[in-house]
């Protein structure tokens, strides 16, 4: 379960994060690349933006649900 004290600091301001388990694995891009992005030394994942509709919260859902350390967090503030 991903950890909001250890929330990447690119991660735009909201309910979705990701955090320090990241492993780079680009899953979340490949599902959902509207809404993660990875940084610039391609090191970790983050949010770029939060959801905005009930498609992109689903393809949200969908990227959590694959990332394998479990680093998106959909706890936010």
């Amino acid at each position: 379960m991903a950890d909001k004290s250890l929330k990447v600091s690119e991660n735009a301001s909201g309910k979705w994060y990701v955090d320090e388990n990241c492993i780079a694995c680009d899953s979340c891009v490949s599902i959902a690349p509207d809404i993660f992005a990875m940084n610039d030394d391609a090191t970790h994942a983050y949010v770029k933006k939060q959801p905005a509709s009930a498609e992109e919260n689903q393809l949200a859902e969908d990227a959590k649900g694959s990332c394998p350390t479990e680093a998106i967090g959909d706890d936010g503030e």
